[in-house]
């Protein structure tokens, strides 16, 4: 795509829209279009991280919907690109606040989630680390976005949706209709229409003698089985990872449900039967507490493990982006003379004091959760050094394998692991040690995901033409209305969930995998409290699965920490994916049909989650003021769910098929998923 823009004579850059070109482009209605985005996409993203564990890039969306708005307002292209920057931000804000935020509560940091002391801590470390991310790669943009080695291949994708838009064709309606059916479906099952899902215990007996008596000895013990949930954003979810990572999704919900837990409620059995009764709901509870407390653990193991071994497998990159990254900033200072529009970031004079006014009030944070003036300043230089290069890897590896691939939660947990040990060398034990290397974390966190997801879209204004400084200013105005605004949804969730009988973040409902796992990780290094044993075992089971070339080890620990019925329903979704690949192959679609097809099926799929997620949490702040909704059914049942079903793999087939093309038309570039 690169040597395509160059000037065949001088080989310079040649932006879609010229550099000496005066065109709208930071407007008030880009911004507000783009500040609405931000909101709403990190609510959903946050809504989707909290309960499946990963979350959609935004650029696709975010582009599509302010597009479709902009037409209506004659924007520019420019104004869209702004748009598109600014409500992309809204994703990596909620990213940086699942992986970490949680981890408080859970690790009991905080006894309860929603004081207003709570919000201000969240909503700090969600801005300065923002905004410190967005900083870092001010002083790295011009030599990442013009480097021909990085593809870049999801800015080019979003560029050519931009491109698309100018010629007439847009997704918008695909996205609103999809949007809309995922609400629908959505509002449908919490007004009990149809069963969310179902799920029966299948008890069996097992006999042996004791080798002292002679005598028969009874137990009893089970699996608990169930069905892929009623949700449009699982299943979303899995159209868009495809087949193959869906697969792997819910090989690890099998492994969990179908393997650990029959086997230790088979051997444990007679213990926990002596208290609880023999009725199929105490068994289901049983069942869940040995998945929560005994399965879950050695799914953290084996995360863990896999973190590990996924920075290993990148260590090429992540040393050769830790090597560039100083060099960066000597060629960014060196070509701060900028004369064009397309190469003016914001200014040196600003970035420097403001990244020591991050420093600062990052070193008041740490302050507030240690109360120790040495720890606070260790971890304030940890934040930064960490933080600056882990901004710098998360760009690099944004232009090799777009944000949708970047391991920002394995980065966390370095950081985590470094701070956790610092804390234990500064003597920083209990409560206050576990905070301070939680703030770390989320600071740096937040920092690294903004900062992949800020190269990206300054990847797009590079192609498009835009305007380094104003997408950069646009993006921290973003950050602090997203910063100011995501602990809501997050308290709505948490607290929606608790007065509807669940019993919020960490539990079945809000399983919150990364923050677990980070919440899990300080306790044990800094408190002692790790469960050793069965981290192990997930450890050795991850070591296995690596030996074996499994394709993503972590996406199967997730699957183990999940409830069966979300892996279930992202398996679904795969399934979906993988009948329409079927389906485009045997109508023998070229490259420019497929691209269509996937597009479209990609925009409808980002609908479907974007629909559940504003609707469940609609319906999370209605149990939040313990407003009940009306219950249609008493008792509705799962065969209508069935119908459901159908419906949505009808959509997700149909219309791209539809809207394939012509196979003289050009192809857009697919977005990389």
């Amino acid at each position: 795509m690169a040597a395509e823009e160059r000037d065949a004579q001088s080989g310079t850059w040649k932006p879609y829209v010229p550099a000496d070109t005066s065109m709208k482009e930071f407007t008030f209605l880009a911004l507000l279009i783009g500040l609405v985005m931000a909101v709403i996409l990190g609510a959903a993203n946050a809504y989707l991280g909290l309960k499946a564990g990963m979350t959609i890039a935004a650029t696709y969306p975010a582009a599509v919907i302010g597009m479709a708005v902009l037409r209506l307002f004659k924007g520019s292209i420019l104004e869209e690109n702004l748009a598109r920057t600014v409500g992309s931000i809204g994703e990596s804000i909620a990213a940086g606040a699942i992986f970490t935020i949680p981890a408080f509560l859970i690790s009991g940091v905080w006894a309860k989630f929603g004081t207003f002391q709570h919000y201000v801590e969240s909503t700090a470390i969600m801005i300065v680390g923002g905004i410190i991310g967005i900083l870092f790669v001010t002083l790295l943009r011009r030599v990442m976005v013009e480097d021909v080695e990085l593809p870049f291949p999801e800015s080019v994708a979003a560029s050519e949706i931009h491109k698309a838009g100018r010629a007439g064709g847009t997704g918008a309606l695909y996205l609103l209709g999809a949007g809309l059916m995922g609400a629908l479906v959505q509002a449908l099952k919490q007004l009990n229409v149809f069963a969310a899902s179902w799920e029966k215990f299948v008890p069996f007996a097992r006999s042996s003698i004791d080798l002292r008596t002679g005598s028969a000895i009874q137990g009893s013990g089970g699996a608990l089985l169930s069905t892929p949930g009623v949700s449009p954003a699982y299943i979303g979810v899995g159209y868009i990872i495809g087949p193959r990572l869906a697969s792997l999704n819910f090989s690890g919900g099998l492994l969990s449900w179908g393997l650990f837990v029959p086997l230790l409620l088979y051997f444990v059995g007679p213990t926990l039967e002596t208290g609880m009764g023999h009725g199929e709901e105490g068994w289901t509870d049983q069942a869940i507490a040995v998945w929560k407390y005994m399965v879950r653990p050695i799914a953290i193991g084996g995360m863990l493990m896999s973190a590990i071994y996924t920075l290993y497998r990148m260590r090429a990159s992540l040393i050769g982006g830790l090597k560039r990254s100083i060099g960066d900033v000597k060629k960014g200072a060196a070509g701060a003379a900028q004369i064009s529009r397309t190469d003016k970031d914001i200014s040196l004079k600003w970035v420097g004091p403001g990244i020591g006014l991050g420093a600062i009030f990052t070193f008041i944070i740490y302050q507030h959760f240690s109360h120790n003036v040495g720890a606070a300043l260790v971890a304030t230089l940890v934040m930064i050094v960490a933080g600056f290069f882990f901004a710098a890897v998360s760009g690099y590896l944004c232009g090799l394998i777009g944000s949708s691939n970047n391991p920002v939660s394995g980065l966390t947990l370095s950081t985590l692991i470094v701070a956790a040990i610092l804390m234990v060398i500064l003597g920083m034990k209990g409560e206050p040690g576990v905070a301070a290397v939680l703030g770390v974390a989320a600071v740096v966190c937040v920092a690294a995901a903004v900062a992949g997801e800020m190269l990206q879209d300054l990847k797009v204004g590079h192609i498009l033409g835009g305007t380094p400084w104003k997408m950069q200013i646009g993006d921290v105005i973003g950050v602090i209305l997203a910063g100011a605004i995501m602990f809501f949804p997050l308290l709505i969730l948490h607290q929606g969930d608790i007065n509807s009988g669940g019993t919020g973040f960490g539990g079945r409902a809000l399983p919150a995998p990364q923050a677990s796992l980070m919440a899990l990780l300080s306790q044990g290094i800094v408190g002692g409290e790790m469960a050793w044993p069965l981290i192990i075992v997930g450890i050795l089971m991850a070591i296995a699965m690596i030996l074996v070339q499994v394709k993503s080890p972590m996406l199967v620990c997730v699957g183990m920490y999940l409830p069966l019925e979300t892996t279930f329903a992202i398996f679904i979704g795969g399934l979906f994916r993988g009948v329409l690949d079927k389906l485009a192959a045997k109508r023998q679609f070229n490259a420019a049909q497929n691209a269509r097809v996937e597009n479209n099926g990609i925009l409808i799929a980002s609908g479907l989650i974007a629909g559940e997620a504003l609707v469940g949490l609609v319906f999370a702040a209605l149990a939040f003021y313990n407003i009940s909704a009306p219950q249609i059914f008493r008792n509705s049942s799962f065969i209508t769910s069935l119908f459901v079903f159908v419906i949505i793999g009808f959509i997700l087939n149909y219309f791209p098929l539809k809207n394939a093309g012509s196979p003289d038309e050009p192809a857009p570039p697919s977005p990389v998923t």
